[in-house]
């Protein structure tokens, strides 16, 4: 249900941010607010972070369609037309009944995420999830990409799989300044954002990358679920090419002495697909709220 998780919990109390987290908490809810509701329906991407109930690794993939292929249906579910291909390392996850999943919706254009978190129901026209929690975040780090096209003769490539980084894949990272990370916890998922400027993952070796966790609203919802359980899956998307890469690991927070936090990811499996989004935004202006690295 709502509120916060024992991880997060643990880590707010070890960061001495508590009392600001309470505050910050009331925004959790259940309920999709018209607002919204009225946001969702404007966007034509959706990403998605769950487990794989097969492999137990988890994910994050990209679902897109025409603005309106994302709407709320009830006070509490959201519904959505479509889903990833068969190819997605979430296929199978995402038309499996109960599945725990974590979405985000994030808008470029005005610097506005939405997350909704909850059990899947598949339907006869994609899944629906009933929300357990609902909330937006502030725009900080988000970079602002005024609009997009979709380019409907673009066709995916074939995925390629891996278990490390391979020189395209390093060089993605390295140019991104934008990614998707999905966790869990034993109630449920999550799906949040990470931004920066070009260059904030780093990637160490072709089977570990790290990115620094700059301040935020400190919820803690995504590094207090690394403290409970380590899986986590990444999805960067290039935002002109449409290509995505996916990853999938454990990964770990490091504190540093001047209160720093890096968070470490090890891969355990790679899939890269060209042009598997058929929508090329517009170059990005960098949020203010970038630290300079």
């Amino acid at each position: 249900m709502g509120g916060y998780r024992a991880g997060s919990l643990a880590l707010q109390r070890q960061l001495g941010v508590r009392e600001r987290a309470e505050h910050v908490g009331r925004s959790l809810g259940q309920g999709i607010k018209p607002v919204a509701a009225a946001f969702l329906e404007l966007q034509p991407l959706l990403v998605v972070g769950a487990a794989d109930p097969a492999t137990g690794r988890v994910w994050a993939s990209p679902v897109v369609g025409t603005p309106g292929f994302v709407r709320a249906t009830g006070p509490r579910q959201m519904s959505v037309a479509g889903g990833p291909p068969p190819t997605d390392p979430l296929a199978t996850a995402l038309t499996t009944p109960g599945t725990p999943v974590g979405t985000i919706a994030l808008d470029p254009r005005t610097r506005r995420r939405m997350r909704l978190n909850g059990r899947l129901r598949p339907t006869a026209r994609g899944f629906a999830v009933e929300a357990d929690q609902v909330f937006s975040n502030c725009p900080k780090y988000i970079q602002r990409r005024e609009s997009y096209e979709v380019t409907g003769a673009r066709t995916p490539g074939p995925a390629r799989l891996g278990g490390r980084l391979d020189r395209a894949g390093m060089e993605c990272v390295r140019t991104a300044d934008t990614f998707f990370v999905a966790t869990v916890h034993p109630a449920g998922a999550d799906a949040s954002h990470r931004g920066g400027d070009p260059g904030f993952v780093r990637v160490d070796s072709p089977g570990e990358l790290s990115w620094p966790d700059y301040p935020g609203n400190a919820m803690f919802l995504t590094l207090g679920n690394l403290r409970t359980d380590p899986r986590a899956g990444l999805l960067f998307l290039d935002w002109e090419t449409g290509t995505t890469l996916q990853l999938t690991g454990e990964a770990r927070t490091e504190f540093s002495d001047g209160g720093g936090r890096r968070v470490r990811l090890t891969v355990t499996e790679v899939v890269r697909t060209p042009a598997a989004v058929p929508l090329r935004w517009s170059a990005p202006e960098y949020s203010p709220a970038n630290p300079d690295r």
